[in-house]
């Protein structure tokens, strides 16, 4: 398999841990780095290791022949114009979640990489990770028997200690508490249960510590997910919190339940009903990019490259749906009821 150069759209926090994990990949290596901000190419390589071309237009990039993917780690509304450029130059895309803050621009995302022919990875990295690679065998080897109540919840306080919290606050730049951040878990819920939902309720609210005040939406949401098939899920999003970072797991069914780490199944002779059982696997405990499982991801990403196939766990389709559902909760936190969800 040929080495596939990358080209980065943006040089903030997120961009660095891009760099690191595509750099420790045998498949790929970062040649170049586009940044609005002024950078140095001297620079680039001491701090990265290797020669990286400098640009400071988005296009220019896009016009160098020699960059087969495009790693999308500008401020999510400006998404739609980097991603569908990045597709009709012909470049596969890594693209930073939210994919965008509106479903129309979603959609235009979606349809310019379909029309190109190029593959699409979207970086809801967590689906990548030790706890729920293992979540995801336990139910798939059935050890839950049915699942019908799910419930993913995000806590991470993104206040003015954060580097994400000086354009995060603005609701052009930020869109709200799940785009933001509880996406991931939204999409673990999906991962976890599947993604036939019929219908979304969402309520939210914030906090009023002044950490927070210059929000301009609603810091924290829950929102209840009715399936098709009758089951439940819930996904809340709390970004004004103050306490360590906490991604809430609890998945109920029919032979057992799963607990963050811990389990209980019936169908596993012997266990002491009165205690759970610790699985070894690493739970997601931190907020920090430098800790989520961008290199396992993006292998996945390189190899589908190399083999012609969709991204398995990340590809856009899969991203897409959750988007909508994402889309749907916002709408029904706005306008105060129950919202339908269409099968895309």
């Amino acid at each position: 398999m040929k080495t596939l150069k990358v080209g980065i759209i943006g040089y903030g926090w997120v961009a660095g841990a891009h760099i690191e994990a595509i750099q420790a990949s045998h498949a790929a290596q970062v040649v170049a780095v586009c940044s609005s901000r002024s950078i140095d190419e001297t620079e680039l390589e001491q701090k990265h290791g290797s020669p990286m071309r400098a640009y400071n237009k988005v296009c220019d990039l896009l016009k160098d022949p020699t960059i087969d993917v495009v790693a999308i780690c500008s401020y999510p509304n400006q998404h739609r114009e980097h991603a569908v450029a990045a597709a009709r130059a012909g470049k596969h895309i890594i693209l930073e979640k939210p994919m965008a803050l509106s479903w129309k621009d979603c959609v235009a995302i979606d349809r310019a990489v379909t029309q190109a022919g190029v593959l699409c990875c979207v970086c809801f990295e967590c689906r990548f990770s030790s706890q729920f690679l293992t979540t995801k065998s336990i139910i798939d080897q059935g050890l839950l028997g049915k699942v019908h109540y799910g419930e993913v919840d995000y806590y991470h306080g993104i206040g003015p200690w954060y580097g994400q919290y000086r354009w995060n606050t603005r609701k052009a730049s930020g869109g709200s508490s799940l785009l933001s951040a509880g996406c991931h878990a939204l999409d673990a819920l999906l991962l976890c249960m599947g993604s036939e939902v019929q219908s979304v309720h969402s309520l939210s609210t914030g906090s009023k510590h002044k950490d927070f005040k210059a929000y301009e939406y609603d810091t924290t949401s829950v929102t209840l997910l009715h399936y098709r098939d009758g089951r439940v899920g819930k996904v809340t999003s709390v970004i004004d919190c103050h306490q360590p970072y906490y991604f809430h797991t609890h998945l109920v069914g029919s032979e057992g339940s799963l607990l963050d780490n811990r389990l209980h199944s019936n169908l596993l002779g012997g266990l002491d009903k009165s205690r759970w059982s610790e699985l070894s696997m690493k739970c997601l405990d931190s907020g920090d990019v430098s800790d989520h499982p961008y290199r396992s991801q993006f292998e996945a990403f390189f190899q589908a490259i190399a083999r012609k196939r969709p991204m398995p766990l990340t590809d856009i389709k899969d991203a897409l749906r959750t988007h909508q559902i994402l889309f749907a909760a916002d709408r029904s936190a706005q306008i105060g009821k129950p919202v339908t969800v269409r099968l895309t």
